[in-house]
């Protein structure tokens, strides 16, 4: 099933700046052979469900590889069994509109 991710990952016990974390979890998606999106607040992602998931868990392992002895992770979801969609499809529906 292909799933449509919105992901925050946000080590803590860090210090203040995360972005050498966030670049970790990015080259782990990116090697996962995922569609991803960095934003300012986090990472979309589009894929098959399991390669997303499984792709997550490793952010996590990675990231406290790395030293964070704790992470908060948001994820956001959505599905769809009507039609196949893409990030890039929903960006384009809003504009058109706009």
């Amino acid at each position: 099933m292909k799933v449509m991710v919105d992901l925050c990952i946000v080590p803590l016990g860090v210090g203040v700046s995360l972005s050498s974390y966030i670049a970790a979890c990015e080259k782990v998606l990116n090697d996962a052979g995922l569609k991803i999106a960095l934003h300012s607040y986090g990472t979309n992602i589009e894929g098959e469900w399991d390669d997303v998931f499984a792709a997550i868990k490793r952010c996590h392992e990675t990231v406290h590889a790395m030293g964070a002895p704790r992470i908060t992770t948001t994820v956001k979801l959505g599905t769809r069994t009507d039609r196949e969609q893409s990030m890039e499809d929903k960006i384009r529906s809003v504009q058109e509109k706009m």
